[in-house]
């Protein structure tokens, strides 16, 4: 008995010690960015964690200075990330809806496609997508940018969506079907109202993905008024005449606070509906 105490006590002295380390390694980068973004000067070198003076003047600078467009690329970033929120949302439910609640002939074999191209990275491609898209004219637009993000959204979101759908019980279909409801009728005002989880969840992943991306923004947006804001960011302290990481870090600091502030508020929805999602296949 002694012996299993013991041992208890190990496995739960070394899970508390990798939980604080992992901490640390995630809690440290994002205080020095915090306190980076209030440090006077441009560097984020410093001898001490906490600056001896604060300043606002880089928070300022982002929305006065004539080579920073941080308020365009801010606006651009959420037209984007919005539509393709609410695109690639439509198709995903859509998607698994049908996969869900139809039978029809080669139906497993859709779903081991969707498994399959979802295990390969984004970016094997882009030169393709970007040919493709030369030759449509829509280099150096958001359009490109919102369809990719809208269409990719099903390849990684529809096996979870799928299993959130086949815990709703197939008997509220039956008896709205009884009634004489059609299937729209069905996903728009059964399946939908019990999905709030799923939606949510949905929602905030399709929605920080463009709000994040760089590779793809980068390859398609060629103007500087068109940048996203993690092109305009990179461009910032990419160029060998600019190196003000300070006025960075204030705009990564505001670049983090809707996307935190979502977190905060629907985490609850969110780890329901991630739950709920894997519980099936």
């Amino acid at each position: 008995m002694s012996r299993l105490k013991v041992r208890n006590g190990i496995r739960l002295t070394s899970s508390y010690i990798v939980l604080i380390i992992l901490s640390i390694a995630a809690i440290y980068p994002a205080l020095w960015i915090i306190l980076g973004a209030v440090r006077p000067g441009k560097s984020l070198y410093s001898k001490t964690l906490f600056p001896e003076e604060f300043t606002l003047d880089h928070f300022r600078e982002l929305f006065t200075s004539n080579q920073v467009m941080f308020p365009q690329w801010y606006m651009n970033t959420l037209k984007v990330s919005l539509a393709s929120m609410i695109l690639g949302v439509l198709l995903t439910l859509l998607t698994s809806y049908a996969l869900s609640r139809f039978r029809f002939s080669g139906r497993q074999n859709a779903l081991s496609v969707l498994l399959i191209l979802g295990m390969f990275p984004g970016f094997m491609s882009m030169i393709a997508i970007f040919l493709l898209f030369k030759e449509w004219g829509l280099i150096d637009t958001h359009l490109a940018l919102i369809m990719v993000y809208a269409a990719g959204a099903p390849l990684g979101l529809t096996l979870i969506t799928k299993g959130f759908f086949d815990t709703i019980p197939r008997s509220l279909d039956e008896a709205a079907r009884i009634d004489g409801a059609s299937n729209f009728r069905i996903f728009g005002s059964i399946i939908l109202p019990l999905s709030r989880p799923i939606l949510t969840y949905l929602a905030l992943l399709q929605f920080v993905g463009p709000w994040v991306d760089f590779i793809f923004a980068r390859l398609i947006l060629r103007s500087k008024h068109k940048w996203t804001v993690a092109v305009g960011m990179w461009d910032m302290v990419a160029n060998s005449q600019n190196t003000n990481f300070t006025v960075f870090a204030a705009g990564a600091v505001l670049i983090s606070v809707p996307i935190t502030i979502l977190f905060i508020f629907m985490q609850r929805l969110l780890v329901e509906g991630l739950t709920s999602g894997a519980s099936k296949g």
